[in-house]
């Protein structure tokens, strides 16, 4: 069991590189189909043990490995899993399983393909969230884009290649601007302490950052997270990825690939430079609180069933970046922290139901249109009540996930800033009338088009891929407590001190590894206690 939790978040990250790898190799498609879902639901079962083995009431990075990579350059191998990121990864393991499951009657030429690169876009993803090396976190970041180009570029629709190009250049530009921001922060450590580091331990204790390069190097990396969100107003390339991908690329990109945006705000943003958050936060309430507002009118005003929830996409995720960045009295709320992790994971689940409920219309209709739609109901039972509740968890109906989710972030945000609360809550309010629309004009009313009254409700296949998703919605917002257990201690050690934030690392993790003696830092009191307030 040792050697399994100190080698568990490597075999988590590279099982699906390799199943991928193996994919590509195999002779047959059938084959290729059972390596990657081997590959896949081994790669959720080892994300279970790390949720099984987590240390609850631990603020401490737990089943770290730290290596010398790149030694010259002061460039480690330091991955690690806390609170912050431990129900994303959790997250991210079970998204794929479904989303191979959602291919598997698929027989096209190009199929292995698309199985290797989603499994592939599975390990840039873990990679990046367990990464507490700032260029490891950079490779992985950037190696998420490339198989997300090929999904929408060659298995999207008629306007793939415009769809594909606008997110490629939004995201490469951001990330430019962070790399740049790191190399700043890279030659400042030197400066400070004398020796080269790229590791956030040793970046965090930078003290020599004035409040105006804070404000820049915060900027830069806050614009990268940004447009990954997408927050508004970066949000001009998320529609047309989203219309444009195939099913299995939508539930991705709005079920995890979204969410890196928002983590690394948490990650790496508020920590590094705490007094550019004290000035940027009401801006950037103030754009989150826009995006909520406008993303909701915007999909009340589509056609298009996956525009719609394409853009309800902007309005939830305005949440989540409230959320993270409320400051009362020099510390962050803990409350609104802990809805807007939460509300992470609730929106790739309720998100992902709906968009792969969509593309099951689609499939059977070859159309998205509301107005080729009405009356499902009466001939598609099963459909209509996962589409019901998937509706309700997005909506933030009590007893769901989204509601617990959305009610911590504003209590939070109403203690700091109750103006910004108040007009988040129409979002709400909007969000159910559009989710509601959906409902309507799809399940409800008379059977208008004569081709409706043949289609078949869902299948075995289907419902293997949507009854997960269905009873998560329910069982987030029913026992809240389970999920929020093992993360609380984390999120509220960087609320309380984010201005001095540290990473803490236990002495019996110190001592694990020869390869480890590079991080001699102290525990718990005596790291805090020997911090230097930045402000």
């Amino acid at each position: 069991m040792e050697w399994i939790n100190s080698h568990i978040i490597n075999i988590t990250v590279f099982l699906p590189l390799i199943s991928s790898f193996a994919c590509l190799c195999s002779p047959n498609l059938k084959i290729s189909r059972l390596i990657s879902m081997g590959g896949a639901i081994g790669t959720f079962l080892s994300a279970l043990h790390i949720w099984y083995h987590f240390k609850p009431n631990s603020t401490e990075l737990q089943f770290s490995q730290a290596y010398d990579w790149i030694s010259p350059f002061g460039i480690k191998y330091f991955v690690g899993v806390d609170g912050l990121s431990l129900l994303l990864i959790v997250l991210t393991s079970f998204l794929i399983p479904l989303v191979l499951i959602s291919l598997w009657h698929i027989k096209a030429s190009q199929q292995k393909t698309l199985l290797a690169l989603i499994l592939s876009l599975e390990t840039g993803i873990l990679g990046a969230l367990v990464s507490f090396d700032l260029v490891l976190f950079y490779i992985f970041w950037e190696a998420m884009l490339i198989p997300m180009y090929f999904m929408i570029g060659v298995w999207g629709g008629a306007n793939r290649i415009y769809a594909t190009t606008k997110f490629v250049l939004y995201t490469v530009f951001g990330s430019l601007l962070m790399l740049i921001a790191a190399i700043y922060l890279y030659i400042l450590h030197f400066e400070e302490f004398g020796f080269y580091s790229t590791n956030l331990i040793d970046l965090y204790k930078i003290s020599s950052l004035t409040g105006s390069t804070q404000k820049w190097l915060f900027a830069a990396f806050t614009l990268a997270f940004a447009i990954k969100i997408p927050m508004w107003p970066f949000h001009t390339w998320l529609p047309h990825a989203h219309t444009e991908a195939p099913t299995a690329g939508s539930v991705i990109l709005a079920g995890v690939l979204l969410k890196m945006g928002t983590y690394g705000f948490l990650r790496f943003a508020i920590p590094l430079f705490p007094i550019a958050v004290d000035f940027f936060a009401p801006l950037i309430i103030s754009l989150g609180v826009t995006g909520i507002i406008y993303g909701a009118l915007t999909a009340w005003m589509q056609e298009d069933a996956k525009k719609m929830v394409a853009y309800s996409s902007v309005s939830h995720l305005g949440f989540v970046v409230v959320g993270s960045i409320i400051v009362i009295e020099k510390q962050l709320s803990a409350e609104a922290m802990t809805g807007a992790i939460y509300q992470m994971v609730n929106h790739g689940i309720s998100t992902g139901a709906l968009f792969f409920l969509v593309g099951i219309i689609y499939e059977r209709r070859h159309s998205r249109l509301l107005a080729d739609f009405g009356g499902l109901a009466a001939i598609m039972p099963w459909f209509t009540i996962m589409l019901i509740v998937a509706t309700m968890g997005s909506v933030g109906l009590p007893g769901t996930g989204g509601f617990v989710g959305e009610f911590l972030i504003l209590l939070g945000t109403f203690q700091g800033y109750p103006a910004a609360a108040i007009f988040a809550s129409l979002g709400v309010l909007l969000g159910a009338i559009y989710m509601l629309t959906l409902c309507r004009r799809i399940l409800f009313g008379p059977i208008t088009h004569a081709k409706n009254k043949e289609l078949k409700d869902l299948n075995l296949r289907e419902h293997l891929y949507l009854a997960p998703l269905i009873i998560l919605i329910l069982a987030m917002g029913l026992f809240p407590e389970f999920f929020l257990n093992k993360i609380r201690p984390s999120i509220n050690h960087l609320a309380k001190n984010y201005s001095q934030y540290r990473i803490l690392i236990s002495r019996e993790q110190n001592s694990q590894k020869t390869e480890q003696k590079y991080i001699s830092y102290k525990t718990d009191q005596e790291e805090i206690n020997a911090i230097n307030p930045n402000n």
